[in-house]
């Protein structure tokens, strides 16, 4: 992740566990990853008479691009200013992060990489981290596992003489990487030893990075000192050569006679790939991950845990709840919030939840000027659901003024120090009030189209404002503007690509423009004498009808080039595949030669029957999706990479999943999570509401320690009735006794989990096969895994 203002962003993978009981089956393990980097720096400098490099960043997935910056011209330590988040779909090694250099002629150059494998991940957690940048070259990028099957026989020849011979068995490849667009694997196999070398070679398998090759090559053999390479290549047309993808070695000193030796073995780079050359001749790239791995049981597991959270609106007082405890303990409120705001969402309890939390607050609240502007847990939970629920809201209240801001570049700089040449400090000022008063009237127009959950929040944070402090008229007013000015438009208008209103962080005129704007927007959202506009944009947000509003115009969700396979229309067409700009609104899904241009194709939301991945075999081309039409008619996409295409599914699914005709399609691949609200454009929001319990009991496990200390501040308020304690002033305890009850279920509930996950590691470890395809040998990670389950094996008994 590209991040200028130390936002963090989600990598996700998910893949399901095998297993043989009841429990296995339905479990689920995710990893996930924030990754925010912000520059780097020391980069060497360019042979060319300026010495300045125009360099971007891109970050994959082992040698996958998932992502790409904006380039940064003319700079040997630049800084990226760009967020990035995704799920990703699939299990990875590493996650890398490349640095470009693009030179006068358009060709991009590899500077250097830092390269994290997925198991290193926690050694950064949550820390900022300078990596050097390492060398990039073909003997080094590898990525991929290989199925070989070895058998050593005795055979005696007519002469009588008695050999060894080596069969070996070359099953199938996984997960290779694509060089220049394309797979043309081959495999080569080697029995090398002292005193000679025989190579022999398998065929070469087109257009696909899992080759079956299903080939048996024979060796006579010493034994002793010889040994087998495995190398993978890809065919190539260029004059270069092959490119190599990757190599085994495997002594054949291992092998027992008779014996057959069959096991998945990750490739691995060459021996001469890794150059020896100074660390720092690179530079370096600054990176923080925050690195978390959450195993998620049944739903059965999480009902008294999550049962105790959802009843939390209704404890009195609401900070002896299970949701406020949370938030007393966890280090950063904002933790808590966001896996409470989820589960809270997905079950419908989200308003009268915050409305309980926020009417405390208010009791504690002394001066009205300082309501909800602190850092508690009622701000980020609100905060959160804005995020969730308002962001299609923002879509059509923003972004059409966003994007013309970023078009046409219009002078808005009032500071008279930082005016460029030519630049009138009047016509500036002038350009900057008209944005101004364009995008604060149509926030003040916009209540009608604000979500409903929203609408219901607001409605009850002014009543409880109006309530508690009656004497003064304003705080009604500035209760609600200083979350929907301060903490959702006016940081959406200064960070826009974070909000999805822009793909790219804007360029430094246009993010000083809306910089301007945003500081504009948050003092009118502040001032007393803006109440009467105000008072009519609250009017509006009062949830007086519980009719959610329909979006008449057409809201941009999603553009992307892809490639397409032709529909076959005409008779006959060839049904060749071609590069076009697809765009997807809440009304249609087109797609077109060139953005900007007449669409050739649209297909209106209430005719996408279905939306599904296809494997690479269909069509001998990764990251196909087709969407399934009425009369049979089917559009098959190509995504750029992983990442998108399971960005296109998620969404073409989301804005279909209420068509009529829907139902009879479904494949049972996708799981349509049952939502209890619906959003504009029917977009809604896919929640897990085990996975967020898991979420939280993993908070609560972590901050145990905190736990007991706040039962133990309970049992010595409740019995001695005495002075507070020093070491127990952070936590807001109310109600003792109450807190004391919720606190032993938590605890009772946390043990209960934490013996579950510790038995399914146990089972796991017994019945988990080192080699296997899901474990190949040379998995770093599950090596490291196996020790520590041994460990404990070996302590237990």
């Amino acid at each position: 992740s590209i991040s200028a203002s130390g936002q963090a962003i989600e990598l996700r993978v998910s893949p399901h566990l095998p297993g043989s009981n009841n429990q296995d089956q339905i479990s689920r393990l995710y990893w996930k990853a924030f990754l925010p980097c912000c520059e780097a720096k020391n980069l060497p400098t360019y042979p060319g008479p300026n010495k300045m490099r125009d360099c971007y960043c891109t970050v994959n997935l082992d040698q996958e691009e998932v992502f790409r910056t904006k380039i940064v011209e003319k700079s040997l330590c630049p800084f990226y200013g760009e967020d990035f988040y995704c799920e990703i779909p699939r299990t990875f090694r590493h996650l890398s992060f490349y640095i470009f250099d693009r030179d006068v002629f358009r060709r991009d150059s590899i500077i250097g990489k830092v390269a994290i494998q997925k198991e290193d991940l926690q050694k950064y957690h949550n820390r900022d981290t300078w990596f050097q940048l390492q060398h990039v070259d073909a003997d080094s990028e590898v990525q991929g596992k290989v199925h070989l099957e070895l058998r050593l026989s005795e055979v005696i020849t007519d002469t009588g003489v008695v050999c060894h011979k080596l069969a070996t068995r070359v099953l199938e490849c996984q997960g290779l990487p694509i060089v220049n667009g394309q797979c043309d694997p081959y495999a080569t196999v080697t029995l090398a030893g002292p005193s000679r070398s025989e190579a022999k070679k398998t065929k070469v398998k087109k257009k696909t990075n899992n080759p079956h090759f299903d080939e048996v090559f024979y060796f006579e053999v010493g034994i002793s000192k010889e040994w087998v390479i495995i190398d993978l290549w890809n065919a190539s047309n260029l004059k270069f050569g092959d490119e190599f993808l990757g190599e085994l070695r495997l002594p054949l000193k291992f092998l027992r006679q008779s014996s057959s030796y069959e096991a998945w073995y990750f490739l691995q780079p060459r021996d001469n790939g890794n150059k020896s050359l100074k660390p720092d001749d690179l530079g370096s790239l600054r990176l923080n991950v925050v690195y978390t791995e959450d195993h998620v049981f049944s739903s059965d597991y999480y009902s008294p845990l999550r049962d105790l959270l959802l009843k939390s609106a209704d404890v009195e007082p609401v900070s002896a709840s299970a949701a406020h405890i949370l938030g007393e303990v966890c280090r950063e409120k904002q933790e808590a919030a966001i896996p409470l705001v989820r589960l809270f969402l997905h079950y419908g309890r989200i308003v009268p939840f915050i409305s309980a939390i926020a009417s405390a607050e208010v009791k504690r609240t002394q001066d009205p000027n300082t309501i909800f502007r602190g850092n508690s847990l009622t701000s980020k939970c609100i905060d959160e659901t804005m995020k969730l629920a308002g962001m299609h809201y923002l879509q059509v209240t923003l972004k059409p003024i966003i994007d013309e801001i970023c078009q046409v570049h219009k002078p808005c700089e009032i500071d008279p120090v930082k005016l460029k040449d030519g630049e009138n400090l009047e016509n500036n000022r002038e350009n900057l009030r008209q944005y101004v008063d364009r995008i604060f009237t149509v926030i003040t127009k916009s209540g009608v189209s604000c979500p409903t959950v929203m609408c219901d929040i607001f409605f009850s944070l002014r009543e409880s404002a109006a309530k508690r402090f009656q004497g003064d008229p304003d705080v009604r007013y500035t209760a609600v503007s200083s979350f929907i000015f301060l903490r959702f438009f006016a940081p959406a208008i200064l960070s826009p690509n974070l909000f999805q209103l822009t793909p790219h962080h804007p360029d430094p005129q246009t993010s000083r423009t809306l910089t301007l704007i945003s500081k504009t927007i948050q003092t009118l959202g502040s001032l007393s004498k803006s109440k009467s506009v105000k008072s009519d944009f609250f009017k509006l947000l009062s949830p007086i009808c519980k009719i959610w509003y329909i979006v008449v115009t057409a809201v941009v969700l999603f553009t992307r080039f892809m490639i397409k396979r032709a529909q076959g229309r005409k008779r006959f067409g060839m049904k060749n595949f071609k590069k076009r700009w697809f765009r997807l609104t809440n009304h249609e899904f087109t797609y077109q030669k060139s953005k900007g241009d007449h669409p050739l194709c649209s297909i209106p939301i209430e005719n996408i029957l279905a939306v599904e991945r296809l494997e690479e075999e269909s069509f001998k081309m990764k990251n196909m999706f087709q969407v399934i039409q009425p009369e049979r008619r089917v559009l098959y996409i190509q995504a750029n990479n992983c990442v998108e295409a399971k960005d296109w599914i998620d969404i073409l699914t989301k804005v279909s999943q209420c068509n009529k005709n829907l139902s009879s399609f479904r494949n049972t691949a996708f799981i349509l999570v049952e939502c209890f609200f619906c959003l504009p454009a029917n977009i809604q929001l896919d929640i897990d509401g085990d996975r967020e319990t898991e979420r939280i009991y993993s908070l609560f496990n972590l901050y145990m320690p905190k736990l007991e200390k706040m039962q133990e501040a309970c049992g010595s308020k409740s019995v001695y009735d005495g002075p507070e304690e020093e070491e127990y002033s952070t936590f807001i305890i109310d109600d003792p006794k109450e807190t004391y009850k919720t606190l032993k279920l938590i605890i009772e509930g946390v043990g209960t989990l934490e013996q579950e996950h510790a038995q399914y590691k146990r089972d796991k470890f017994k019945k988990t096969k080192y080699g296997s395809q899901e474990h190949p040998i040379g998995d770093k990670s599950f090596q490291t895994y196996i020790r520590q389950q041994s460990e404990i094996s070996a302590h237990s008994i």
